[in-house]
């Protein structure tokens, strides 16, 4: 039954796919409909930071923005689950057409541009949930947000989210938001980091419970970049980083139908470049904090080379729209 809905759906437009999924998904995930897809998430506790996953296996941000199908995707047999990127205010995202598929290299180009409801709107999503496992919600900043003021969009997001999940994501590397990619580097980084911990520290006391903050970052890094952020994270004393978003790199889908196509590029043609990241911010890390790796990881062996990089936890997502969610458990089961 699954296998024949996820064949219709590939036939689809790729948003109107997407839109009718989380629909679906949404209208089931607290009926006797569940069943459909539920699986019982394989017990493989890992603990990173702090925090006890049921398995290593997560969804990754930008399947479910509004964090309206949590209970959906953790009954699927994910350890956890990331919404969003939110904003604080509710954005519509770049004009459409703006998802495309590259089914021969079982790809995805998105110039999405974080269209999404808004902080307040994913909270009251979160307050449904009735499943229990890891939630993460990814933070991001309006488009209209000047990059000098990127912080304050930050710490709306991070003071409404925080008690209302178990891990924070600071999303600095999407390609679709103008300049948000500028964060990564030098003082900018440093200036965003700092703010980010003073208020972590503020909102642990006033909420009695410390809620770990992750940094997102891009593929396209140099190893002289990897390094500045490295340090940079390691001096903010941040709690981890994921690597890798999606890349702005057409080498391996050039004259593709849609390979020119603006926006970041997903899927199995990134799995060697986000592996490059994980590898060498592993070495510059030194076991400082985790490192939770995605980005092309799209069967069993690829999560396995992730680890030994130097990953504790993975997250899929391009690879989980083309195969569906049987590639989890093959996943966790390998681990």
């Amino acid at each position: 039954m699954l296998q024949l809905a996820q064949s219709a759906l590939l036939k689809l437009e790729p948003e109107t796919a997407h839109n009718l999924t989380i629909g679906c998904l949404k209208a089931t995930q607290r009926t006797p409909f569940a069943a459909l897809y539920k699986k019982n998430a394989i017990n493989k506790p890992v603990t990173v930071a702090g925090i006890t996953f049921p398995n290593a296996v997560g969804l990754a941000a930008g399947l479910d923005k509004n964090g309206e199908c949590v209970d959906a995707f953790l009954n699927m047999g994910f350890g956890f689950v990331e919404i969003g990127t939110i904003t604080p205010k509710g954005q519509p995202g770049n004009p459409k057409p703006r998802i495309f598929r590259l089914p021969e290299k079982k790809a995805i180009i998105n110039r999405m541009g974080f269209n999404n409801k808004g902080i307040d709107h994913l909270i009251e999503e979160v307050k449904k949930v009735k499943s229990k496992g890891v939630v993460g919600i990814n933070i991001g900043k309006n488009k209209d947000t000047p990059e000098e003021k990127a912080l304050d969009d930050y710490l709306i997001c991070l003071n409404k989210a925080y008690g209302h999940c178990d891990y924070i994501t600071v999303n600095i590397s999407s390609p679709n938001t103008p300049g948000l990619r500028n964060l990564q580097y030098g003082e900018a980084l440093d200036n965003l980091l700092t703010g980010l911990k003073n208020e972590q520290k503020v909102l642990a006391d006033k909420h009695d419970t410390y809620v770990p903050i992750f940094v997102k970052i891009a593929p396209d890094l140099s190893d002289e970049e990897i390094e500045s952020i490295a340090k940079s994270l390691i001096n903010a004393k941040m709690d981890g980083v994921i690597a890798t978003n999606t890349t702005l790199s057409r080498d391996a889908v050039k004259g593709l139908s849609h390979g020119d196509e603006a926006g970041g590029l997903s899927g199995s043609v990134l799995t060697e470049q986000s592996l490059r990241v994980t590898k060498k911010l592993a070495v510059e890390l030194d076991g400082t904090l985790p490192i939770i790796g995605v980005g092309g990881i799209d069967c069993p062996q690829a999560a396995l080379n992730q680890l030994a990089a130097g990953a504790s936890l993975v997250q899929v997502y391009s690879a989980f729209i083309y195969q569906g969610p049987e590639l989890i458990n093959q996943i966790v089961e390998a681990l």
